[in-house]
């Protein structure tokens, strides 16, 4: 099946699926391998470790592409890919949908912040028109080609405008042909739950870790009706911990006996990267041993 048909499905479930974040292909096999059903494409974690720089509107098209063809040939699950602001007006949420989905996203959310947009739990946003917007919304529905890709269309209004503003602004994107609403940055599970009744269509919550939204827990938000549930950067905020941890130590001490048990092993390494099927594909096509068509 398609990956655009299976997040398609996975969102209908209407079952809060827990969508793990990644801004690179390594975290992309982890998180298959655990069993989750959809990755998340971080523009923030691309950002973080890619130019080693904020959430702040820095990354291009170009690098998110690259990120986002790397893991589709990683991994099979679906890709929801966070596309910020389209990079650009609605001629370049044309370009931007098209060159996402060849590179092999099932999803794409793209936002109503002013360029250069800033990560939604951060201070001093803001956002654009809603009708600058709503174009935006409608260029993109037109630009896929798969009619299954979904279009995941997220409003920053609530540190804005507050509720009753974004809620009207994901009505509204709803109306012009988005899929799956995004309230960013609600403060309390009060503001979840009154989201995901008001909003009729499929909708997604958003965790970060030390941000303004609460978790209630996966349970609780598919009861009140979520879609999806982003933990953009669980899997990146963990990483530089393990890193702070374990290079200070090996700096500190001068080996990584301390440590050990931080570490994963060689083969295990190996293993998560399979590193025995590329072997097994040097082996077939080896001089002589490969058969043309075999």
């Amino acid at each position: 099946m398609r990956t655009t048909r299976t997040l398609k499905e996975i969102v209908a479930r209407r079952a809060a699926v827990q969508a793990p974040g990644t801004a690179n292909a390594l975290f992309a096999r982890v998180i298959e391998e655990l069993g989750f059903e959809v990755v998340y494409v971080t523009g923030a974690g691309i950002a973080n470790m890619h130019l080693g720089a904020p959430d702040i509107g820095l990354t291009t098209l170009t690098e998110v592409a690259n990120a986002v063809a790397a893991m589709a040939d990683a991994v099979a699950l679906p890709l929801i890919v966070d596309a910020d602001t389209g990079f650009g007006n609605a001629v370049n949420m044309v370009r931007t949908v098209r060159v996402l989905e060849r590179a092999g996203a099932a999803g794409l959310q793209i936002e109503d912040q002013m360029f250069p947009k800033k990560c939604g739990h951060f201070a001093g946003k803001d956002v654009i028109p809603l009708d600058d917007m709503v174009e935006k919304v409608k260029a993109a529905v037109d630009a896929r080609r798969d009619q299954d890709l979904q279009i995941i269309a997220r409003t920053d209004a609530r540190a804005i405008e507050g509720l009753d503003r974004a809620i009207a602004r994901a009505h509204a994107f709803i109306e012009a042909g988005a899929d799956i609403a995004f309230v960013e940055a609600p403060t309390s599970a009060a503001e979840l739950a009154r989201i995901a009744r008001e909003v009729k269509a499929p909708q997604v919550a958003n965790i970060v870790f030390g941000g303004k939204t609460p978790d209630p827990g996966q349970a609780e938000l598919a009861r009140m009706g979520f879609s999806l549930v982003l933990y953009a950067n669980a899997a990146l905020q963990a990483a530089v911990k393990a890193a702070l941890d374990v290079l200070g130590a090996l700096k500190r001490d001068g080996s990584l006996d301390g440590v050990a048990e931080q570490l994963v092993s060689f083969e295990e390494r190996q293993r998560v990267v399979q590193k025995p099927a590329w072997d097994a594909l040097e082996t077939r096509f080896q001089s002589g041993s490969g058969k043309a068509g075999a």
